[in-house]
């Protein structure tokens, strides 16, 4: 009788836990909370001085219903596909969104802002959030959850939630040479770097435990790069940018791997260059067919007001594309990097 009641026991603890590891990614992630740049901006620029926008036509063709919600993309881009990845959403809401309700808050928003870096100058520059003013929009998200749903709510939500952070290209394309009497590359890509680690160690501070930190881009292989500075008839890859953004990597990978020895929760670092270059030099490998233009206008040069309705230019199948514009990703190129990627790092984070 003891023997069957063990046994019974046994089978009981093993279908508990099977069914806690099935339920495992809805339960221990209740939100995904992103802060960056356009790659992640799902509509903060949307009411802001600022002229890098995009709500607009071309803009979100291929986003359900044909919207143009201000992301910088044809359709959704990573802060959408890696919140429906984690189960909670097909979209991300953008934190400025002045139709946002309490009650949208608590599966995660975005704080990202198109243009924006981990060079303070950047923001400035371009009129739009900066990250480190994102930090702060973060305590006013905390508090209003407190408000809204109480202490405990709150105290679950950012002790689990996913935390992402996506920037460092605005700064690399367009601030260096702002920062160029005062810096060279190498030291630029490193003074970016050690202001990620510093970011990340904030947000650590603000309670975050699970945060994903990714790589700078191939910056130099995007199309509006290789107009202006990839040779006339050639279009090449720019490899000085490009240099940069593996500095800028290969500074911050071991920064954030001690980061993570040192402080509890996990801490990572998102390998995103090694798979974006790969597609670019390799387009047919992943489905596409052009990948040193954008699928908006012509391609080499539109982007934001550059990239509107009365360009009579743009593709009409941006699926073939890797680049929307000739800055940004299509949604199928971040769904293909998404699907490599996530499964992978998110392992880690469970």
């Amino acid at each position: 009788m003891k023997l069957q009641m063990l046994w019974m026991t046994l089978i009981l603890m093993i279908v508990v836990e099977a069914n806690a590891a099935i339920q495992g990614k809805n339960v221990t992630i209740p939100a995904l909370i992103v802060f960056g740049d356009s790659i992640m901006d799902t509509g903060n620029n949307n009411n802001l001085p600022t002229l890098l926008k995009c709500n607009f036509p071309p803009y979100g063709k291929d986003f359900p219903g044909g919207f143009a919600t201000g992301r910088f993309s044809d359709g959704r881009n990573p802060s959408d596909l890696i919140a429906e990845k984690l189960g909670l959403a097909k979209t991300l809401p953008a934190y400025m969104n002045r139709n946002l309700k309490p009650q949208d808050l608590l599966k995660g928003v975005t704080f990202a802002s198109g243009g924006t870096g981990y060079d303070p100058l950047t923001a400035k520059i371009m009129s739009v959030i900066s990250v480190w003013d994102q930090l702060i929009y973060f305590k006013e998200y905390i508090s209003k959850i407190k408000k809204n749903f109480g202490e405990e709510r709150a105290k679950y939500i950012l002790e689990n939630s996913f935390y992402l952070v996506v920037s460092s290209s605005n700064d690399l394309a367009h601030t260096y040479s702002a920062r160029s009497l005062r810096y060279t590359r190498t030291s630029y890509a490193n003074f970016l770097a050690d202001s990620a680690v510093t970011f990340v160690r904030e947000l650590h501070k603000l309670g975050a435990r699970k945060i994903g930190v990714f790589s700078a881009v191939p910056v130099g292989c995007v199309p509006l790069q290789r107009t202006a500075f990839g040779g006339i008839l050639t279009r090449g890859c720019v490899k000085p940018l490009n240099n940069m953004a593996k500095q800028f990597n290969s500074r911050l990978s071991p920064a954030l791997d001690s980061l993570d020895k040192e402080l509890d929760g996990v801490i990572l670092y998102i390998d995103v260059y090694d798979t974006l270059f790969d597609m670019i030099q390799h387009p047919k490998k992943y489905g596409f067919e052009v990948a040193d233009r954008g699928c908006c206008g012509r391609g080499s040069l539109a982007i934001s007001f550059m990239c509107n309705s009365l360009n009579p230019f743009t593709c009409r199948n941006s699926s073939a594309y890797i680049f929307w514009d000739s800055y940004h990703p299509t949604e199928r190129a971040y769904q293909v990097i998404v699907d490599k990627l996530l499964d992978k790092y998110l392992s880690k984070v469970y």
